[in-house]
């Protein structure tokens, strides 16, 4: 039932942005989201206001809305944890951070990271050879790291190398003992001294999604084995000083806090046994991982994690310590490769909507004459006599009479006229059991009703692609929070799922952050006519944009960076249009020129005025973007 009063701390609470925007998002007075980049209320925006100022100057929705004093502010909250707890025990190495540049490639994103982390000799880490470009060709500080992981060939090497001897701090870790002797042939070739790194395959394995990418059976990483052939090959080469890393990681997205006490423990003991064998190693580097809390649960489930950023430097720094005073090794210099972490709160995807496929046909009713056929008086009476105590009984008597009502009319004995009807007033029926079971006269609900009112959900179509713009929500689930950017001060009427605008039936959102579950809904506002309902997908700032997919042939939206100044100012920065028809037509190897001519044939009058303007429609549409135009 509707509240009397509705507030905007109401729904602050229902769709939880307290507890996963960490600071980051809020509703203001007017009903509206608002970010707040650097975590103080002090310097907000109003987000809502951003995209309307936005739509009148034709840049329109979807669109992908990037924050770069968030990048700023992440970059500082690591190195800050980290500095303290150094400080607090006293711990006698450093810390240095390096981005993993897969996590988002996107140039304003890296240059934004690079900036912000020169102060904390931020570094890179490239896993390919494009990526190694796009880190040597970075404003780094003269000691910072860029860090060459996966699988390299002779020409990755190469360059490398190069970069090294030109005095770039550049440490190549090695994945695979065949790599190793490639990289000394090389760098012999080229006259300079390696700096390489060993990748531990630890035992211990991290926890959700991606707990499997470490362990006995992780893709990378040399066993305790493998590393001991390494030691002996650089050692008769002469080379030990050479090796001055020693690497693990136990996957991405780590709930549990114990997960990571647990690899520190292995790592740093790997870590000690080298020193004591004699081997220099500098930086014990504790891979990528650290989690982000998509559902403000702060639990273990996959879309969260059980700890802060401060509890996880505490942790690596406290443990590295205790093993190494234990094993009376000097400590090492800690590295650590958080991607997630760092960007995926600095981007908001915005949508519009632009459509409701209403489930339970809300909009028609039936009134009967009596003279119907005998099936519909029986739905009618099933719907006027549902009450608290026999709503399970009538609502299967509704079913079986639906599926009499189809299989009547499959044989001819009812009209189309007799054929809607009949599904209205099951529908009706539906409604029915849907109030009765929400409403406190049903004091137990059966089993078989409790998701009843999920599958009444209505569906919201959005002028997006989940392919483009969420591809990890289609291809593992994961959750990101959603919301409306506005009417916020409105309590919402509809329990609804999402529906994006490709043709295929998994272009859509049926699961949503909750702090206590998953929802299969999410409560939205009715969309009023003539005026646009936007909502937004947050924390999407980590693999979301390299993995996009062109399904469809839609491209990627318009891209903004976003300044927030003082006195709730904001100021745009940067714009990336969105793909165009031409530029996807391209990205498939047709020549759209040649497309646009194709209907133009011989003909005379209507033919040839129909084939003429449907070239300029086309030839016109080359330069639009790819998403619908409302």
């Amino acid at each position: 039932m509707p509240m009397k009063h509705w507030s905007v701390q109401d729904a602050a609470t229902l769709y939880g942005v307290r507890e996963w925007g960490n600071g980051y998002f809020g509703i203001n007075s007017k009903g509206h989201l608002e970010v707040a980049p650097t975590q103080d209320e002090n310097l907000v925006a109003d987000v809502h206001e951003i995209v309307q100022h936005l739509r009148k100057k034709g840049i329109r929705t979807p669109l992908t809305l990037r924050f770069p004093q968030i990048l700023a502010d992440r970059v500082e909250e690591v190195n800050e944890a980290f500095k303290k707890a150094i400080r607090e025990f006293s711990y006698e190495g450093s810390y240095q951070g390096v981005y993993p540049v897969k996590t988002n490639q996107t140039k304003e994103v890296v240059e934004e990271l690079v900036k912000a982390g020169h102060k904390y000799r931020y570094g890179l880490e490239a896993g390919s050879k494009p990526e190694l470009m796009i880190a040597l060709n970075m404003d780094l500080h003269p000691d910072a790291l860029v860090l060459c992981n996966g699988y390299k060939d002779e020409t990755f090497i190469r360059m490398a190398l190069l970069a090294r001897k030109a005095g770039r701090n550049v440490v190549i870790t090695v994945e695979k003992m065949t790599e190793l002797p490639l990289i000394l042939k090389v760098a012999k070739d080229l006259k300079v001294e390696p700096q390489i790194g060993l990748r531990a395959k630890l035992n211990a394995q991290g926890s959700g999604k991606w707990e499997t990418s470490a362990g006995d059976h992780a893709k990378f990483g040399l066993t305790s084995r493998e590393i001991l052939e390494a030691v002996e090959v650089m050692d008769k080469k002469g080379l030990l000083e050479s090796i001055v890393e020693l690497h693990f990681h136990i996957g991405s997205q780590i709930t549990d806090i114990r997960k990571v006490k647990a690899a520190m423990k292995e790592a740093t003991r790997i870590y000690a046994k080298l020193r004591k064998m004699g081997v220099p190693i500098r930086y014990l580097n504790v891979g990528g991982g650290l989690g982000v809390d998509y559902d403000g649960s702060k639990t273990t489930f996959s879309s969260s994690m059980n700890y802060s950023i401060e509890q996880y430097a505490a942790d690596v720094v406290y443990t590295t310590k205790d093993i190494c005073t234990h094993e009376q090794v000097p400590m090492p210099d800690l590295v650590s490769e958080s991607g997630r972490a760092i960007v995926a709160y600095h981007q908001v995807v915005v949508v519009d909507i632009i459509g409701l496929i209403d489930t339970t046909h809300t909009k028609y009713k039936v009134e009967l004459t009596g003279r119907e056929p005998q099936i519909l008086k029986e739905l009618a009476y099933t719907r006027d006599n549902m009450s608290v105590k026999n709503f399970s009984e009538m609502y299967n008597d509704a079913v079986t009479q639906k599926d009499e009502l189809i299989t009547l009319f499959n044989l001819g004995y009812l009209s189309l006229e007799d054929r809607s009807k009949g599904e209205t007033l099951y529908w009706e029926v539906c409604r029915k059991l849907s109030k009765l079971l929400a409403s406190k006269s049903v004091k137990y609900i059966p089993e078989e009703f409790e998701d009843f009112n999920t599958s009444l959900a209505d569906k919201l179509i959005a002028n997006f692609s989940i392919f483009q713009s969420m591809p990890d929500h289609w291809a593992i689930e994961q959750l990101f929070p959603v919301m409306p950017l506005h009417r916020l001060k409105e309590q919402p009427t509809l329990w609804a799922t999402l529906c994006d605008i490709t043709c295929d039936s998994d272009g859509k959102m049926e699961k949503f952050t909750d702090l206590k579950d998953v929802r299969e809904e999410i409560p939205l506002h009715e969309p009023k006519a003539g005026e646009p309902y936007y909502v937004a997908f947050f924390l999407t700032g980590a693999y979301q944009d390299i993995l996009g997919m062109r399904h469809n042939l839609f491209g990627a939206p318009n891209e903004v960076m976003v300044q927030v100044d003082e006195d709730e100012n904001f100021k745009i920065q940067h714009v990336v249009r969105a793909d165009t028809v031409d530029d996807m037509l391209r990205s498939v190897n047709y020549d759209p020129a040649a497309l646009v001519q194709g209907p133009t044939r011989k003909g005379r009058g209507a033919k040839a005025d129909a084939a003429e303007a449907l070239r300029a429609l086309m030839a016109q549409e080359r330069q639009n973007t790819t998403y619908l135009e409302m």
